[in-house]
């Protein structure tokens, strides 16, 4: 079992892109903005696009509302020559920004202004996903055009499932060129295709179940994004072999939960599978104490005495706390070590509990100074 040298890994200029990915809420963005940080102030020019930060988090980070824009964060120590700049996701403007750059003025006027893109931007399954990739794709590009960054720090969307950021942009793609945008489009392609009884009666099984305006409103948007189809697919396909570069590297966060372990080994499979690098797993949040002589079963005995003699009730309340954090701490480590030896090829670091949520940059450096100290 080795331990991941998370130093090394950010001071390789050879490593241009770290991807955090795990389940939901086991401090991807934290662990993200805390080693975006770290590296800037060890002298890289780092920028880290986060997924929904706490809000505490993003006014650390001086995000105060949601910007689609890398702007820098103040206060950092910039004395190793780096520097730090940080943006949040904006899902629709992002996916705004690729039908405007990527459409004529005409087709991306017709398809901002559809109700069924409005919807399928902002809240379809798997949008934001993709939409990460793809501004993922699009701050690569700017790094390498203007040389404003030379490391990318991503935090994944909290997503059902770890491994709905790497399905999303085939999902998307498959949406946007399947069959049933395609049926869709028909009517508009040629008296001939009118003429098909198949079609005729799909439109009208559709008509009633999806309701008129409805049906037109993803009519008029199919054939608007029409042109748009193959583009979708081929920016996926480069996101993908972008993530598959020897200068990007996935880190995997997860908590000493069952389903948040499984959820990582998941995640390390398929990124085995994928031909993705895993530079290892962060454990995070892993329940420490400060008096492991103490065991639970001695601590409950003790508070058990003390109550029988009605000395201390104090005492005793304290007694059965540190039974509990004992207890947490047990089952934390046993489910630590089990993972660890289940997946001994893997490097992993452990980062403990803290009694705060961070919410500002001395937060960010003490997880920092956590994911590095033995």
């Amino acid at each position: 079992m080795t331990r991941l040298d998370l130093d090394a890994l950010i001071d390789d200029p050879a490593t241009r892109i770290v991807v955090t990915c795990g389940a939901g809420g086991v401090g991807k963005t934290t662990t993200a903005a805390a080693l975006g940080l770290r590296a800037a102030e060890r002298g890289r020019k780092v920028v880290v696009l986060t997924i929904d930060p706490a809000r505490r988090l993003a006014q650390a980070l001086g995000l105060t509302e949601l910007d689609n824009t890398p702007r820098a964060v103040a206060e950092v120590d910039g004395s190793n020559g780096g520097r730090l700049d940080a943006m949040m996701l904006d899902m629709k403007r992002t996916f705004d920004e690729v039908v405007l750059a990527h459409a004529t003025p005409e087709k991306a006027e017709q398809i901002l202004a559809n109700p069924f893109y409005v919807a399928l931007s902002s809240s379809f399954a798997g949008t934001q996903e993709y939409m990460a990739m793809e501004k993922l794709g699009q701050l690569h590009k700017q790094a390498e055009r203007s040389g404003d960054w030379d490391l990318i720090v991503v935090d994944t969307p909290p997503s059902r499932s770890a491994l709905d950021f790497l399905d999303a942009p085939e999902r998307l793609a498959s949406l946007l060129e399947g069959r049933f945008l395609r049926l869709l489009l028909a009517p508009a392609r040629g008296p001939l295709r009118l003429m098909s009884a198949g079609v005729n009666l799909a439109m009208s099984v559709m008509n009633k179940v999806l309701g008129a305006q409805v049906l037109t409103d993803v009519q008029t948007f199919a054939a608007a994004f029409d042109t748009l189809f193959g583009g979708f697919r081929e920016r996926a396909e480069q996101t993908v072999a972008l993530l598959r570069e020897p200068h990007t590297v996935f880190l995997v966060v997860a908590a000493p939960q069952n389903d948040a372990l499984r959820e990582a080994s998941y995640f390390a499979e398929r990124l085995r599978e994928e031909h993705m690098p895993l530079a290892g797993v962060v454990l995070n949040r892993v329940t420490t104490t400060h008096a492991p002589e103490l065991s639970a079963e001695r601590s409950l005995a003790a508070a058990e005495k003390l109550e029988e003699g009605e000395t201390s009730d104090l005492t005793a309340a304290v007694l059965r706390l540190h039974a509990d954090r004992m207890q947490q701490v047990v089952g934390d480590n046993k489910r630590a070590d089990r993972f660890r030896r289940g997946h001994r090829a893997i490097a992993t670091v452990d980062v403990p509990a803290l009694p705060d949520d961070v919410h500002d940059l001395t937060g960010l450096r003490t997880i920092g100074k956590l994911l590095v100290s033995p």
